[in-house]
């Protein structure tokens, strides 16, 4: 209403302009009257148009942006690179992201710009022996282990979690209807299930936090009865226990006061306008058994559905005493995502975005090797999430040891984010990340839909076309060995001869040196070391849960 109001006034102040000029003879009243007329007409197509969110919520003025952009990609750069929470895209990707997004081809003249000599630099080969794209349907990934009644076949690339609340209704309901259009996953986030997922009927990957939020008990326990109604909605295709997260690891998640509406606090069963943190650690287990006892109670609460768990890696012990409880128990997850300390966060501090927490390439070829060493690889699929945005960070990931991708930021940027670095501040200019429905407005769900569901589709079969590209017939035949990295300015050598990888089975009968400490103080029964346990405490617990 205010808009329209400011637009209305630019018109009436020209139309007042050219009348006052036309009654005096003064022509330049008349030019000036004019120029703000056509200024208020632009103004109006602004408010009405539902392709620029930033126009839509900023109009006239919101065109200063797109002109800066024009003629000056340095400062469009600039934007790019230091307004971003966690570590930042660089020009060329975010670029590329919108492009897909906008069902543009994504192609740069003048070649690369990225410094090819420089260590570190990563690349595949091709092939002489080229394949062409397949033309058969996007490959697809099995989720469900042996305990698993109710398997899903889940993308290559999908959305990460980003919860309704952080997000708009808006936003949510962008990145679901794509989701829905493509075929593909919409994790919902810490904070529940809101009718914004439900609107449009995208798969959804139903994330359970430490805050419990959509089945939690007034005390803030988890509610067994509530979780079950949630999870048994047929567009709930799997549970993710959120563990931790790259952006913030070992913190709970943070929604501030200011964007907990009505519609909000009902989603996550909180109170309205009171700021939300949850527990950094989950109140419903304290042990790797526990938790994998979790696991399981979540498994038969869905109706067989398949369960995993979303972690940035800390404690190398601390993962391998997980696998030591999988192996107790005789049970595991269906999956487990492994989330990079790259990644980004609406409101998280600062040096816990920078210095805490595992890289996603470290933390993902531990965890693949991990679960290979103990033999428990082929029935747990690995998803990796943190600064996945293009094709050829698909093809690596899988090479590293992943099965599937997830994307957070690169989905926002579909949906019309330009980093603003206002998430916090519920005053986001193109409306993904507030509450104020007059911001919100700005971002049009019928046009945004089309550029998650694009850009996904397109990204994939990039990432299709590359591995055609390497005279490979499928994303099985990836392994170390197809992925180069630059390791002085004369060296490159491949991940399969810089790392060391494990057999299946190896940490069970000969633990590598590079691991033995490690395996040998892992605990099933603790996340403790060994040697800091009481000897009476150093046997694995047998009785079920953490009692």
């Amino acid at each position: 209403m205010k808009r329209a109001l400011v637009v209305g006034l630019v018109l009436l102040a020209g139309a007042a302009t050219v009348y006052l000029g036309a009654t005096t003879d003064a022509w330049f009243l008349d030019a000036v009257g004019v120029v703000v007329v056509l200024l208020g007409l632009v103004g109006v197509h602004d408010l009405v148009q539902t392709r620029h969110s930033i126009t839509r919520n900023y109009p006239i003025v919101g065109h200063l942006r797109f002109l800066l952009e024009h003629i000056r990609p340095e400062i469009q750069q600039y934007f790019v690179e230091t307004n971003t929470a966690g570590t930042p895209f660089d020009r060329e990707t975010r670029d590329l992201v919108y492009d897909r997004a906008k069902g543009n081809h994504g192609e740069e003249p003048f070649g690369t710009e990225r410094d090819v000599n420089a260590v570190g630099y990563e690349f595949v080969a091709h092939s002489m022996r080229a394949r062409p794209k397949p033309d058969s349907a996007q490959p697809r990934v099995r989720l469900g282990g042996p305990h698993c009644a109710r398997p899903y076949d889940i993308a290559l690339l999908n959305v990460s979690a980003m919860s309704f609340g952080s997000l708009s209704g808006n936003a949510i309901e962008a990145l679901n209807a794509g989701a829905a259009l493509g075929g593909f996953a919409h994790d919902t986030g810490e904070g529940s299930i809101s009718r914004h997922h439900t609107a449009h009927g995208g798969d959804l990957v139903m994330e359970v936090a430490s805050g419990y939020f959509g089945c939690r008990t007034p005390e803030g326990r988890f509610d067994d009865e509530a979780f079950a109604a949630r999870a048994e909605l047929d567009q709930v295709k799997a549970i993710s226990i959120k563990i931790s997260q790259g952006a913030k690891p070992g913190l709970g998640g943070l929604l501030p006061g200011s964007k907990v509406n009505a519609e909000v606090a009902e989603a996550r069963g909180v109170p309205i306008g009171t700021t939300v943190v949850s527990p950094p650690t989950h109140p419903e287990f304290s042990t790797p058994l526990g938790l994998v006892d979790f696991i399981d109670r979540l498994r038969g609460l869905s109706g067989g559905k398949p369960v995993g768990f979303k972690i940035c890696i800390g404690s190398r012990r601390e993962f391998l005493a997980i696998c030591k409880a999988m192996l107790e128990r005789g049970s595991a997850p269906d999956f487990i995502i492994v989330d990079g300390s790259e990644g980004g966060t609406g409101a998280g501090p600062v040096e816990f975005e920078d210095h805490v927490g595992m890289p996603l390439t470290e933390a993902l070829m531990f965890v693949h090797n991990a679960l290979v060493g103990v033999g428990l690889r082929p029935q747990v699929k690995i998803g990796a999430s943190g600064k996945v945005a293009t094709g050829i960070d698909i093809v690596k990931r899988i090479c590293q040891g992943a099965d599937f991708t997830m994307s957070a930021r690169a989905m926002m940027f579909a949906i019309g984010c330009i980093q603003a670095q206002t998430c916090h501040t519920n005053t986001c200019p193109v409306g993904v990340a507030t509450q104020d429905a007059s911001r919100a407005r700005a971002l049009v769900v019928d046009d945004k839909m089309h550029r998650v569901f694009q850009y996904q589709e397109k990204t994939v079969n990039s990432a299709r076309q590359i591995v055609a590209s390497m005279g490979l017939d499928s994303f099985d035949q990836l392994s170390p060995r197809k992925l180069f990295r630059r390791i002085d300015p004369q060296v490159t050598t491949t991940y399969q001869e810089l790392f060391a990888w494990l057999e299946p089975g190896e940490l069970l009968t000969a633990p590598p040196e590079a691991w033995e400490r490690d395996w040998r103080e892992a605990v099933a029964s603790s996340f403790e070391a060994a040697s800091d346990l009481d000897p009476s405490e150093r046997r694995p617990a047998m009785s079920r849960g953490d009692d």
